[in-house]
């Protein structure tokens, strides 16, 4: 430990926050280089390095730490031999560049030609040699032979079947997400989506309500989805995602699912995905990386899981395009897919019987306006919709106008507009803020919101609508009725249950509301990076310390904690030094108390005159 503590003395900050960037450790217990030193070479942090180990590096380490002494030096030569020994020849050639890997992930240190491996990862090593890691002899073996190709599929019919599967996880998404924009979803306390709103926007999205839960996850994964205290909303991403064609939709998600895969699992994949099935691609991962763990298999797990969603597998059997994706060429992938995506239109059929047909996918911007005034009744390569009355005062009640409507359908109609159409139109403008929808003044508390008109006979339907009955109207004179709810609740009530109804402030202004609420994703607050912190502590316990007295006194203790054996030298009074090999046994009062361990003599020294400590050299110790 104290060749490591003295190894991360001299390290540059920066080069110091790389390495420690990959390595699991306790940032807050950290005080100083010796603590540092400590946590590195403890169980938890060395398992955590060792699983992430491709072999080549694992079967180096090994070989190392093997050939080192009891101080924990070798020669690289000694290494270099004892590798091609195990017929390693490869791994010796490639000596210098793994030895480079390790010591950035401070598992190996490197002073000319002699390499040092900490005797606490050798010792871990070793316990775990042949009981979840492989002997030496097998981590050494050269790699088994790629599979060769099995014969497929015509590749033109699994490319379009991949598409189709794509095609139709993008518009389940966007989906999702306009099912969000007009109701959110409520939030059950153990997680997930209200049972009814996920039964809602599965059936919405067309799918299962078992795989439900995938859209969704992939959905927030992406951004596109956000969770608003105790709702589910569309983003802001996302409702800008909507708008793009189906390409860029994807190219979102598959950038998305290839973050959440670690990047070595990314790269041993991509080096032999073309000759791979999916089953020997998670044969292939375990044997590059024989520590394995939670990592790798949470990692194989989203690997698999999704690509046939994504359309990057058929049938469990990757396709050209999980390469591109894993290598970072989403946009040749979505290239290499869109192909076979439907052509999108830009025109459609409106019917007499107030139904509107899309040949096949409308572009996303046309289908997005379509909806403010239209019902979806089915989703397909070939859509429809449905205009109402109550889908046209809903457009109405958010600032749209008949005009609108009309110049809009006009430009996008290949039937014109049928006279049903256009007399539907003319009524519900014409119909419509015959029912007001206010906020109530604050002397009617508990009252919240208002219902007026000045057809007493629609009052009085609205008294009695059943439908109605959760908004808990009631009387308050001819042409009034109160409610306890909030002015958007009522409207939204009214509007849903088909009444031509308007919201107004408190000079009877027609005040225009709108359902489609976006989540705002929260911009998180600076917090202090622990790993910045605690690099922040080191240099401050190091420039207060201030003298190497001070760092001979820190070497004497961690010695003392960890019962090493120290070759200490010692000023003596001629002005000449002397060798002592010495077990510390406490340091007090700028003194150090110690065993001598050739004479067996205990020994009491002040610091000031000790010049320097060393590990004792190895073999010293039992002599």
């Amino acid at each position: 430990m104290l060749v490591l503590a003295a190894r991360l003395r001299a390290i540059p900050r920066d080069r110091l926050a790389a390495a420690l960037a990959s390595r699991r450790l306790d940032h807050s217990s950290v005080g100083d280089l010796f603590d540092l030193a400590e946590a590195l070479t403890s169980t938890d942090s060395l398992d955590h390095a060792i699983e992430r180990l491709e072999r080549p590096s694992l079967a180096v380490l090994v070989v190392a730490a093997e050939m080192t002494d009891d101080t924990g030096w070798t020669d690289r030569e000694v290494v270099s031999s004892e590798l091609r020994r195990h017929g390693g020849d490869e791994l010796a050639r490639r000596l210098p560049e793994i030895s480079e890997r390790l010591e950035g992930l401070l598992l190996m240190l490197r002073e000319d030609e002699r390499i040092h491996v900490p005797p606490e990862v050798g010792a871990r090593l070793h316990a775990r040699l042949g009981d979840d890691l492989p002997e030496l002899e097998a981590l050494v073996a050269p790699a088994p032979p790629v599979a060769l190709p099995r014969d497929r599929a015509d590749h033109g019919l699994l490319e379009r079947r991949a598409a189709e599967t794509a095609y139709a996880t993008v518009a389940a998404t966007a989906e999702l997400l306009a099912g969000l924009a007009v109701q959110p979803a409520r939030e059950l306390a153990k997680g997930g989506f209200a049972l009814p709103d996920a039964k809602r926007l599965a059936e919405a999205t067309g799918v299962e309500l078992e795989a439900f839960p995938l859209l969704v996850r992939r959905a927030t994964e992406s951004g596109l989805i956000v969770r608003d205290g105790p709702v589910w909303l569309e983003s802001d991403d996302g409702a800008a995602w909507v708008l793009l064609g189906t390409s860029a939709r994807w190219v979102r998600l598959a950038e998305t699912w290839r973050s959440r895969i670690p990047a070595p699992l990314r790269d041993v994949v991509v080096r032999r995905s073309e000759a791979l099935t999916a089953a020997s691609i998670k044969d292939d991962v375990e044997w590059y990386y024989p520590g394995g763990g939670t990592w790798l298999q949470d990692g194989l797990a989203r690997l698999l899981e999704d690509a046939e969603a994504l359309g990057l597998a058929v049938g469990g059997d990757p396709l050209e395009t999980a390469a591109l994706v894993l290598g970072g060429d989403v946009d040749g992938a979505a290239t290499r897919l869109s192909r076979h995506f439907p052509p999108q239109v830009d025109k459609v059929y409106v019917q007499h019987d107030l139904t509107i047909v899309s040949p096949g996918p409308l572009e996303p911007s046309l289908d997005a306006r379509l909806r403010t005034f239209a019902d979806v009744e089915g989703r397909d390569l070939a859509s429809s919709y449905r205009v109402t009355e109550a889908s046209v005062n809903r457009a109405l009640a958010s600032g749209d106008d008949e005009g609108e409507i009309r110049t809009f359908l006009e430009r996008i109609s290949l039937t014109g507009i049928p006279q049903p159409l256009a007399y539907l139109l003319g009524q519900s403008a014409a119909r419509f803020g015959t029912v007001r929808v206010g906020a109530a003044d604050p002397s009617e508390a508990p009252a919240r919101s208002y219902v007026r008109s000045a057809d007493a006979q629609l009052i009085s339907t609205l008294l009695v609508d059943q439908t109605l009955s959760a908004l808990g109207l009631r009387q308050d004179g001819g042409e009034r009725l109160l409610s306890r709810f909030p002015t958007e609740v009522v409207f939204w009530g009214l509007s849903d249950a088909r009444y031509p109804v308007a919201a107004e402030d408190g000079e009877g202004r027609i005040v225009r509301l709108r359902r489609h609420h976006v989540g705002h994703v929260p911009q998180p607050g600076r917090r202090t990076d622990p790993l910045e912190a605690m690099l922040d502590r080191l240099a401050e316990a190091d420039a207060e310390g201030g003298t190497e007295l001070a760092w001979l006194s820190r070497q004497l203790e961690a010695a003392a904690r960890a019962k090493e054996t120290l070759n200490v030298t010692v000023r003596m009074p001629g002005g000449e030094t002397a060798d002592y090999l010495l077990a510390p046994a406490s340091v007090a009062n700028g003194r150090l108390r110690a065993r001598d361990r050739k004479s067996d003599i205990e020994r009491t020294l002040p610091i000031s005159a000790i010049a320097a400590v060393a590990p004792a050299p190895a073999g010293a110790v039992g002599d």
